[in-house]
């Protein structure tokens, strides 16, 4: 049985969203609605501001309660979840952007598939968010099993809306410093070439930030632009042993890009 893929924190069905046009580094994104990258931009308009950053347990409970599976489909209710760390922040602008293409292409997902995307808690590596929220390439190891997109290290191809995974140091799994943010484009300030994104960042939680180019060592983008594969997320919901061991090992970039189809 197909369900209806969200519905709002209200309980009534989502209205259409408003064509949203994002400008950055000069150029404007089109408004289709059959863009992924469109609806991932129209997605963060909806997020909260602010709201305050925290990686801690009640941050991690109030984002389980932001996602809930109800018998008319998946509701979410971003405002629930501060305050917010990044991985959770970007989640759940890509559920929002699911729900965006939900409404405008069609896109149904069963049961299980709902139920899959939910946040439960999942230790890193396991089933989707624990893919998602892995250190290391979670995000780009999840869009390569289930076909979402490409995930590709050359910021020239870079698009407004793509996800994109920062590591600030040249460390990658246990020892790592990264970031996981929405890409949204780059600008000079002060005559520096600066990187901006949409995250929840330090200190104050969901919103913008720019950073100079030459204090991110490494970045890792995935597009997403199959979004109809998301049904075989179900298919997710053992541990990914690759990713789990980031936890307890360190990688090299040779190591990583096979594993996401790079």
């Amino acid at each position: 049985m197909l369900l209806g893929l969200f519905v709002t924190a209200n309980g009534t069905s989502s209205a259409p969203a408003a064509p949203v046009t994002k400008e950055v580094s000069g150029f404007a994104e089109p408004a289709r609605t059959s863009d992924p990258n469109s609806a991932v931009l129209a997605a963060i308009r909806t997020m909260p501001v602010g709201g305050a950053y925290a990686v801690n347990r009640v941050a991690k409970e109030q984002l389980i309660a932001s996602v809930r599976l109800e018998p008319r489909g998946l509701l979410l209710d971003p405002k629930v979840a501060q305050p917010s760390f990044c991985s959770g922040a970007t989640y759940l602008v890509f559920l929002r952007a699911l729900e965006q293409l939900a409404r405008n292409d069609g896109l149904a997902l069963d049961a299980k598939t709902l139920d899959a995307l939910l946040v439960k808690g999942q230790a890193d590596g396991k089933g989707i968010w624990g893919r998602w929220n892995a250190n290391g390439p979670g995000t780009a190891r999840l869009f390569h099993e289930l076909g979402l997109g490409q995930n590709f290290v050359d910021p020239r191809s870079a698009r407004a809306g793509d996800f994109l995974k920062i590591f600030w140091t040249g460390e990658i799994g246990q020892k790592e410093r990264g970031h996981s943010v929405i890409y949204l484009g780059t600008e000079m300030v002060g005559g520096v070439e600066h990187v901006r994104f949409w995250s929840s960042n330090q200190p104050d939680g969901y919103g913008e930030k720019s950073v100079p180019r030459t204090k991110v060592a490494r970045m890792i983008f995935s597009r997403l632009e199959k979004p109809a594969n998301v049904v075989k997320a179900s298919a997710l919901n053992g541990t990914d042993q690759f990713l789990a061991s980031m936890l307890v090992r360190r990688f090299t970039m040779s190591e990583i890009v096979p594993k996401c189809g790079m």
